[in-house]
């Protein structure tokens, strides 16, 4: 890998994303003008149109409803195709100044920079071709990635007006040269296309469905994240075949381990050991994959939510100079194998396929020793949800007098008629009829499809095209993986449409709270047996009590190789914010009851920068898997627990008063004159650890007969939090300790008087024992004990009481 490629710097990234973001606008309103000038949304088209015109607005009209966009009455939405427009004429035209910037745009054969497309286009200009530099530009860069644009579709048809073009064409410009180096660029663009969009659906509070999800669900994975998955697993495996058992005898660290496994562009540098105290022997904390094949030839990766191709990208990287060393290949011929024999991708949303191929291309390209430009072997790349817009008569007729073709789209009909909201989730192996696919071997169906697609033009040419695309979705579905490296989309069920919602719900009920588990489940059913997951998640699920369920089946199921957990800003992204993640890696093979977890623990660094530093050098924890069975609700806690009992053993805990409009009926204690009759003083949340703190509110009570009492008669039937109005009154007039639920888990004396729900209120079964327990809440234990179980930034009052005390010379009095 050319060393120079190097992550985009803040200050580049900040003006790649204003770009962007100012360009899709610009982008969106050109594209909105030249459909009106064709009267593509209207019924009759315009009289001023010439026969080419007509022909194309017909076609535009086919297409945008393909896209999903209805007729209805002759007038023909354009909505969809109004942002098909827009992303792929930017894109075209920021994918060619990605080629000529590292010379790789090709003209008759010869790598051309933006300067001479001017100057090529003034001489065909001169033959009778209207034309401009950067049009030409973006010409030559559709025709060189055929897999990234569709050459025929209408779309490229379109002229945008002068002053739209003019516009886009200097903020592409205004771009400086680094940014087209930089190894990540690709990976920022689309998640900057889709920022204001995906702002402005957050704003709405709208259920999440096909049009909403590309853009909510879209997160660039940070580099350090993407090179301490792949060094722990292709890397672990490499290691375990280049290092002898005197290297991993002697290496006196980790580091002179890693020194001795890379190999050129391959530093290894996330690649974790552990040292076994008993032998002294070192081995890859993650395992030695012994599993996956021998030859890397016949190793199988997919990403199933690939994105931009950011995993894909790296793992071409790292594949490269393997199979250059163990098969003698040259580096051409070893870019060629990768993409042909290991690399496979899904993803939702086209575009994002598009810019996977890109990606993939522009790096094998680019790729030291490989010649730059030339034709790739077919990317395996498939957008897994391609809308079905079509009747299903019309989709059958594809299939003409063939009856296998037949059986294959009815097939395909069924399968992927919620494609836009489903997309990887599919699955055609346990969805197929008695005569299906399943006994019709897809290396019979696809060149029969070829060949429909093959047709000259017609009115069926957009199903067709579609009918290809799922076709290839499918194929990569069917097959099973050694290999699943991916950052899963995030959302939890109540966001979710009630197609999504209700298909996680029936599909993978245990897993269905979050769609970052429902692929964590699907997952499984895309691995051979002994195949490896590897993913960028949330990490509530590993102690939430809605997920015990699934998170004993896949404690089972799977063997746990390695946890990374980053805990709140893993991601240097503002669009990320309030993301707490985890990286792990699993093996699809039930655990045995000996194996050990390895585990990192990065969440109380602060920054991606150091949390990525953390992963290099912290220090490596293990558990037995086995023990977390044990834990309350199986919550993962990666810690040996002992024979300590949990402080629920001896203390309860409830939260406070809520009614959902608890401010109404909330003063500050300086300004109520009189307490005991319509006021009393209530305690909330502590800022700081002390004996007496929180104690500033006062509560219009009334004696729990007066206002509030007559509010939350009214709404208890519409309101659910107003059951909450008592919440807490079984510990009022009991010593207790008040934590608050946020953050630190700030403790204070509890008053014994009504508290509300922002923070909790400890009582002990035994008055005695109180001088122990307020030792131990106040002491930073108790929050590293909690935090061990549950991690959210607002805790749930049962997990207060869920830890095992930890220093034992706060709590003697309790053993």
């Amino acid at each position: 890998m050319d060393s120079s490629m190097q992550p985009l710097d803040k200050t580049l990234r900040n003006q790649l994303d204003r770009t962007v973001r100012k360009a899709r606008p610009v982008a969106e309103q050109a594209a909105e003008a030249a459909l009106e000038q064709l009267g593509v949304g209207e019924e009759t088209p315009p009289s001023y149109l010439s026969d080419n015109q007509r022909a194309l607005r017909r076609r535009l009209r086919a297409h945008a409803r393909s896209l999903g966009d209805p007729l209805k009455e002759g007038a023909q939405a354009v909505t969809r195709l109004i942002g098909e427009i827009a992303y792929e004429h930017w894109h075209r035209m920021l994918f060619a100044r990605f080629l000529a910037e590292n010379e790789l745009l090709m003209y008759d054969g010869v790598a051309v920079t933006l300067e001479e497309c001017e100057e090529l286009a003034e001489e065909e200009a001169e033959q009778g071709e209207r034309t401009s530099g950067w049009a030409l530009a973006a010409r030559l860069a559709s025709t060189m990635l055929p897999q990234v644009f569709r050459v025929d579709s209408p779309v490229f048809e379109l002229t945008l007006a002068a002053e739209y073009q003019r516009e886009l064409e200097e903020l592409l410009a205004g771009l400086p040269v680094q940014v087209f180096h930089a190894s990540d660029s690709l990976g920022w663009v689309y998640q900057f296309w889709q920022t204001d969009n995906k702002e402005r659906i957050n704003r709405s509070e709208v259920k999440i469905g096909a049009d909403e999800l590309p853009a909510v669900t879209q997160l660039f994975t940070e580099p350090y994240m993407v090179s301490f998955l792949l060094d722990n697993s292709l890397g672990a495996w490499w290691a375990a075949r280049r290092l002898s058992e005197a290297d991993l005898a002697s290496a006196e660290s980790e580091q002179a381990l890693r020194d001795k496994a890379s190999l050129p562009g391959v530093p290894l540098e996330y690649l974790r050991f552990v040292k076994d105290e008993e032998t002294g022997q070192w081995t890859p904390a993650a395992g030695t994959f012994d599993a996956w094949p021998e030859s890397l030839a016949e190793l199988k990766t997919l990403d199933p939510c690939c994105g931009s191709g950011h995993f894909l990208v790296a793992a071409l990287l790292m594949l490269v100079p393997m199979r250059m060393e163990l098969e003698g290949l040259n580096a051409s011929d070893a870019v060629d194998a990768v993409l042909r024999d290991n690399l496979h991708g899904l993803e939702i949303d086209q575009r994002c396929v598009e810019l996977a191929a890109f990606a993939l291309a522009l790096t094998a390209w680019r790729y030291p020793g490989t010649g730059g430009y030339r034709k790739l072997p077919e990317l395996h790349l498939a957008c897994s949800g391609l809308p079905i817009n079509a009747k299903k008569s019309e989709w059958l007729a594809l299939a003409e007098d063939n009856t296998n073709l037949r059986i294959a789209l009815d097939d395909l009909y069924s399968q992927f008629k919620e494609a836009p909201v489903l997309g990887s989730l599919i699955q055609p192996e346990k969805s197929l009829s008695s005569e299906s696919l399943f006994e019709i071997k897809w290396k019979d169906i696809e060149p029969l499809l070829s060949r429909a697609l093959a047709e000259e033009e017609t009115e069926t040419t957009e199903v067709r095209v579609i009918a290809k695309g799922i076709a290839k979705a499918a194929s990569i579905l069917f097959n099973q993986y050694h290999f699943l490296p991916t950052n899963v989309p995030y959302l939890s069920q109540g966001k979710q449409s009630p197609i999504l919602s209700s298909f996680c719900k029936n599909s993978f009920y245990d897993a269905r709270h979050d769609l970052a588990n429902v692929f964590l489940e699907r997952m499984h059913d895309l691995l051979r047996d002994n195949g490896v997951a590897q993913v960028v998640m949330p990490q509530n699920w590993l102690y939430l009590k809605r997920y015990q369920n699934h998170r004993i089946g896949l404690l089972r199921k799977w063997k746990w190789n390695l946890t990374a957990r980053l805990g709140e800003g893993g991601f240097d992204s503002a669009s990320a914010a309030g993301a707490f993640v985890a990286l792990y890696t699993f093996t699809n093979n039930e655990s045995s009851g000996s194996n050990i977890i390895k585990f990192i623990d990065c969440s109380t660094i602060s920054g991606a920068e150091y949390k990525a530093r953390g992963l290099k050098n912290l220090e490596i924890k293990k558990i037995e898997q086995k023990t977390q069975f044990s834990n309350p609700g199986a919550a993962v806690t990666f810690e040996n627990q002992g024979d300590i009992p949990l402080l629920s053993k001896y203390c309860s805990a409830l939260s406070g008063i809520s009614t959902g409009e608890l401010n109404r009926f909330t003063k500050k204690h300086w300004e109520v004159f009189r307490f005991g009759g319509e006021w009393e003083l209530s305690q909330t949340s502590s800022i700081q650890t002390c004996h007496f703190t929180g104690l500033t509110n006062a509560v219009l009570w009334q004696k729990g007969a007066g206002e509030l009492y007559d509010l939350v008669q009214s709404v208890k039937h519409l309101n659910h939090a107003a059951q909450n109005w008592q919440r807490g009154k079984p510990n009022w007039g009991k010593p207790g300790i008040s934590i608050s639920k946020m953050r630190e888990l700030k403790a204070s004396i509890y008053s014994e008087r009504i508290y509300d729900e922002n923070c909790c209120a400890i009582i002990p079964a035994d008055p005695s024992i109180m001088p122990a327990l307020w030792e131990f809440c106040r002491s930073p234990e108790y929050n590293h004990e909690v935090r061990k179980i549950n991690q959210s930034i607002l805790v749930q009052t049962k997990y207060m009481i869920m830890n095992r005390p930890g220093f034992r010379r706060h709590l003697q009095t309790l053993y």
